[in-house]
């Protein structure tokens, strides 16, 4: 059960997605005045060391966030892009990239006094470390070493009213893609205007490929699912080709700041020629 390392991942085309959708999503929320909460329900460690233990092992930023770092300085990066990397400037000196922020540091950079991150996280290494990574953070945060599927429904709606909820789990086990529309359909029940980030892996297994239909039957009226394959299904079945995004109650804005930015994302995080992308949206 408690198998799964964030930071042997950390950094991989998955996470480029991932934080890049997470990014505007925050960004779109900045943009009013009143505070909000951000709800992580599978937080991680928080910051990962890309020189050194678990990432060092796989080497998946290679093929992930270091494809796009290396041209952090193009003018025809896309704006999505632009802002992701930003993000990571943040955490790093100079040109070396060494440090890459998880979803609750780029939560955390990017929030405002007032503002709220609550996270969740019941392996008890990654919650040691996501302790000790926000240790001189007296306030903004707060962490709780528990099931973030279990916990959801208690913590909405966030007492502003307005909010993120980040859905992020390991899916080691068949019934996390259950879990997770369980997860949604309660915690609408209760906050429906929350802004709802789920993301999934794209794998050999039904599960995950039915998951964003089982999604759209949840979603009010306003949702946005994104995908980005990197290459071909191994003939084994094994391995991550791939991962998808759904926001449910997105920005409009996003549609179009994703369809610029994944042509590119495909070309140069692609890793044959199966690369692709899609994206659709229902925004009423």
């Amino acid at each position: 059960m408690f198998s799964y390392r964030h930071g042997f991942h950390a950094g991989n085309h998955a996470d480029v997605l991932k934080h890049t959708v997470l990014v505007q999503l925050l960004a779109h929320l900045l943009q009013k005045d009143k505070a909000f909460w951000v709800i992580d329900t599978h937080a991680g460690g928080g910051m990962y060391d890309l020189a050194s233990g678990y990432a060092t092992k796989s080497g998946e930023a290679e093929t992930g966030i270091q494809q796009v770092w290396k041209h952090r300085k193009d003018k025809t990066l896309p704006a999505a892009l632009k802002d992701l990397i930003e993000q990571i400037k943040v955490c790093n000196e100079g040109d070396q990239l060494r440090w890459y922020p998880g979803s609750p540091q780029l939560a955390a950079q990017m929030l405002r006094p007032g503002d709220h991150l609550r996270m969740y996280e019941l392996h008890p290494t990654e919650s040691r470390e996501l302790a000790k990574h926000f240790a001189d953070v007296r306030r903004g945060v707060s962490i709780q070493v528990a099931d973030g599927f279990a916990s959801l429904k208690g913590s909405v709606p966030p007492p502003p009213k307005r909010g993120l909820v980040h859905i992020d789990p390991p899916y080691e086990l068949k019934e996390d893609y259950r879990r997770v529309v369980h997860s949604v359909q309660d915690a609408l029940g209760k906050f429906p205007t929350g802004v709802y980030a789920i993301w999934y892996p794209m794998v050999a297994r039904r599960e995950a490929e039915i998951l964003p239909t089982h999604l759209k039957k949840l979603a009010p009226g306003k949702w946005l699912h994104v995908a980005l394959r990197v290459k071909a299904t191994a003939r084994d079945g094994v391995g991550l080709h791939g991962s998808g995004m759904f926001v449910i109650n997105p920005p409009w804005t996003l549609y179009d700041t994703l369809a610029e930015a994944l042509p590119w994302l495909v070309e140069n995080v692609g890793q044959d020629m199966h690369a692709a992308y899609e994206l659709e949206a229902d925004i009423r």
